[in-house]
């Protein structure tokens, strides 16, 4: 069945935005269990901490170049056909992980998931712009989006128990299977979205996906949102561990409650995305977020029935940023660069994780005990990332006005097109009527 942009009965537009939310949880979940499998992994392969980190950062380096590399090809292929192809060579690659008998190999597994892993991510949000309306598409992202606290209630505390029942292939085997039985519900339930693109060739693509002003906003909306989360969750566990007083024990009831709070959260946010200007939604969100942030990167020692409700406000308000900010981002592209351009903010999204994740690293130390000295100036600049998010959302507002108003409000406004549409200054419709 081939499908043009809201050609979708009712039905079936709820089964693709569940398929397309497996499909990130699945990807999400590949990340985050090799977080709580590293004192496990390190004994088996007798590696050190820092070959571990290697290990982490190789998902996230190789989904950052490969993201890169298909803003030059995305745009030539269906998107289903392109979505189906990547998904197999991550399921592949997870099994590859599951398998792998040296340091090397699940190395080499690893790049490949995050090769794959991270292109794929960048469809399915491509899909939801295609084949969603603009008038639905903050309550797809918030489905779609729902994969990262579901990831967070699953993800963590599933693998622990797994790894300790089975070793630290099971939860790599369990994904895999995951994985097939999603990849086989994609095969039957997505629908073809052809591609739009014209005879361009791929530099002369990447070229008009790079340079347009409109574009240039949404990649630094997209770098900006990942930084502010990016500077602060890696050091959260260790942080509620060594200084918060919270047992090991504990931990998995801090992701399990606030990946919960986050996951009921996110159909109204969606709903208030689709109801409302993005932009004021996203600055509605945002004065919350930041104070979550500063009270946790502030927390001295506390007891689990107060940290439980502060770490749940935490997961919500980072989660409460993504619907607003990634609807403004999709919107703001023609369906013709979207696959490419969603490709290429995946990229600069890791790039910025991986950036975000560095400067934490220099700003916090441990002290002879364990503690961590520092958090709360990751804290601060977690923040200050936080008001350059709203800063460049209202740029991108100024710009492209259609990308975060009411679809109900939807008017002519005056931007232009990447390449081969009217001269620039001149008024045409949002990208979803341009020609």
């Amino acid at each position: 069945m081939t499908t043009t942009t809201a050609s979708l009965p009712a039905s079936q537009e709820r089964a693709l935005l569940i398929t397309l939310a497996a499909v990130q949880f699945a990807n999400v979940l590949d990340f985050m269990i090799m977080m709580p499998l590293g004192a496990k992994i390190m004994g088996v392969f007798a590696i050190t901490p820092r070959e571990f980190s290697w290990l982490v950062a190789a998902y996230g380096t190789a989904a950052a170049i490969s993201g890169f590399a298909g803003g030059f090809v995305l745009d030539r292929f269906d998107r289903r056909n392109a979505l189906l192809v990547l998904f197999s060579g991550f399921t592949l690659a997870t099994f590859a992980c599951a398998i792998a008998p040296t340091y090397l190999a699940l190395l080499f597994a690893r790049l490949a998931a995050g090769a794959f892993g991270g292109v794929a991510g960048s469809v399915v949000t491509a899909m939801v712009g295609d084949v969603i309306p603009p008038e639905r598409r903050g309550r797809a992202m918030s489905t779609v989006m729902s994969a990262f606290p579901l990831a967070s209630i699953a993800g963590v505390p599933l693998s622990i128990i797994l790894a300790n029942a089975w070793e630290w292939h099971a939860p790599f085997y369990l994904l895999t299977v995951l994985s097939l039985i999603v990849l086989f519900i994609a095969a039957r339930t997505l629908p073809h979205v052809p591609s739009q693109r014209g005879d361009h060739t791929g530099w002369r693509q990447m070229r008009a996906i790079l340079v347009h002003p409109v574009h240039q906003r949404g990649f630094w909306l997209g770098g900006l949102l990942m930084f502010a989360g990016a500077a602060i969750v890696p050091f959260m566990a260790p942080s509620l561990i060594k200084n918060v007083g919270i047992s090991e024990s504990q931990l998995p009831f801090i992701y399990l409650v606030g990946g919960t709070a986050s996951f009921f959260a996110m159909p109204w946010l969606g709903r208030m995305s689709d109801r409302y200007d993005k932009l004021h939604v996203l600055m509605v969100v945002t004065l919350p977020a930041c104070l979550a942030v500063l009270v946790l990167t502030h927390l001295g020692p506390t007891p689990l029935p107060l940290v439980l409700p502060l770490s749940a406000f935490f997961f919500v308000g980072m989660a409460s940023r993504f619907p607003p900010a990634m609807a403004m981002i999709t919107n703001s592209v023609e369906a013709r660069y979207r696959g490419g351009f969603m490709s290429v903010i995946s990229a600069i999204q890791q790039a910025a994780a991986g950036l975000a994740n560095v400067a934490s690293g220099l700003l916090v130390t441990a002290d002879a005990d364990g503690r961590l000295i520092g958090f709360n100036r990751a804290g601060f600049m977690s923040v200050t990332a936080f008001a350059f998010t709203v800063w460049m959302a209202w740029r991108l507002r100024v710009i492209a006005p259609y990308a975060a108003r009411n679809p109900h409000e939807r008017e002519v406004a005056t931007a232009s097109p990447p390449s081969g549409g009217p001269a620039a200054n001149t008024t045409y419709r949002t990208p979803d009527d341009a020609p």
